[in-house]
């Protein structure tokens, strides 16, 4: 079998049974000093801008992160080092990048655990010989947490030139056949008008030339959607309340009466600065979406809160949530789950949130289904 991944770093950091087992054994010692150590690496990013900034959450939500990282000395020291260490390990380092924590953040705050952990077992095995050996071994489990980390940012680097190449190729196609489509579009619907002024009073035929108009109307909305993906036009900025908003969007979006939709929280949240009309498009396709994953018989919520100078809007569904695999390609165009759908909804959306400085994220439903966060900038990008 080919060497993994973390048997290749393991072996060139030359961690092995003796380091484990002196680190099982600084374990002890240093386990009563973990609160202190994250007590004094938040306070290093809290009191630094730019790194506080990277927390999309402020001192709010540092107590919870203190937590995690007590917990992550302990697994640090106790071990085992083996695959599924390296897994949750992976799991971190895909966080980190997920919410866009600059490389040399990490660097910075592995060196205060260096610091610390160095610091303490000098201190704890002063006068013994295993002082030195102990302080190696700690120097060599966070050298390979660092390779752990670098090795999921490399991973991203691979996938976004991967994606880059994706929609570079998209773009040129949507840019080559979107305009053209419009002229036999064009024809079709001028020979619609033409036939309905001659057709007389047969039904049945009214009937067909309004399934051919439905039919237009819907790839005129396709080719819209594509050619939207690629442009750049200029949003125009304006005083949007969500109420309305909502209201709008929940008006604009079909569904069957055994499908519940509930708006709440959208009342009373401070108007924000934005392009109503794309605005109200990303929760028409959030809604939508969210109606068919719960049809036949669901309910879909949309929730609005303030959170640190942002507003949230979640929309959430009862059906049955994204298969891991399409997750991390969820937000890509012709990404889609829907038989008869060709995945322009939620790149869409992503776009639209992007350009007015925000973010849309995707979560499992507590209890089951999708949950899809649109978080927006009060003011405007950079303001």
């Amino acid at each position: 079998m080919p060497e993994t991944v973390l048997a290749e770093l393991r072996r060139y950091l030359r961690f092995g049974a003796d380091e484990e087992a002196l680190l099982r054994d600084f374990h002890p010692l240093a386990r009563p000093s973990f609160q202190g150590i994250a007590e004094i690496f938040y306070a290093r990013i809290l009191d630094h801008a730019e790194a506080s900034r990277v927390l999309h959450g402020g001192e709010s939500h540092v107590g919870q992160l203190k937590v995690t990282l007590v917990a992550w000395m302990d697994s640090l020291l106790a071990g085992p080092w083996d695959q599924p260490y390296w897994d949750g390990r992976y799991r971190i380092g895909r966080a980190h990048v997920r919410i866009g924590m600059p490389q040399h953040y990490m660097f910075g705050a592995m060196n205060v655990v260096r610091g610390e952990l160095d610091r303490l077992a000098a201190e704890r095995l002063a006068g013994s010989p295993r002082a030195a050996p102990t302080r190696a071994a700690v120097g060599k489990i966070l050298d390979l947490e660092l390779a752990i980390m670098l090795h999921t940012y490399r991973d991203d680097l691979l996938a976004q030139q991967a994606r880059v190449e994706r929609l570079s190729t998209f773009g040129q196609l949507v840019g080559s056949i979107g305009h053209d489509l419009r002229n036999p579009l064009g024809v079709i619907e001028t020979s619609l008008f033409l036939l309905r002024s001659r057709m007389g009073e047969d039904p049945r035929t009214r009937k067909h030339l309004d399934r051919i108009q439905e039919q237009v109307d819907h790839a005129n909305g396709i080719v819209t959607n594509l050619l939207d993906m690629i442009r750049d036009r200029p949003l125009t900025r304006e005083p949007i309340d969500l109420a309305r908003l909502g209201a709008a969007a929940v008006d604009a979006v079909r569904r069957p009466p055994t499908v519940s939709l509930a708006v709440t929280g959208l009342d009373g949240l401070p108007p924000l600065q934005g392009d109503a009309t794309q605005l109200r498009q990303v929760l028409v396709n959030l809604l939508e979406n969210a109606v068919f994953a719960a049809s036949p018989a669901g309910s879909v919520a949309l929730r609005g809160r303030a959170e640190d100078g942002a507003i949230l809007l979640d929309v959430e569904d009862t059906g049955p949530g994204v298969d891991p695999a399409t997750r991390r390609r969820l937000f890509e165009p012709l990404i889609t789950t829907k038989q008869q759908g060709i995945g322009l909804g939620l790149a869409l959306v992503k776009r639209i949130a992007e350009r007015h400085g925000g973010t849309v994220e995707y979560a499992d439903r507590a209890g089951g289904g999708a949950r899809f966060t649109v978080r927006l900038p009060v003011g405007p990008p950079g303001g």
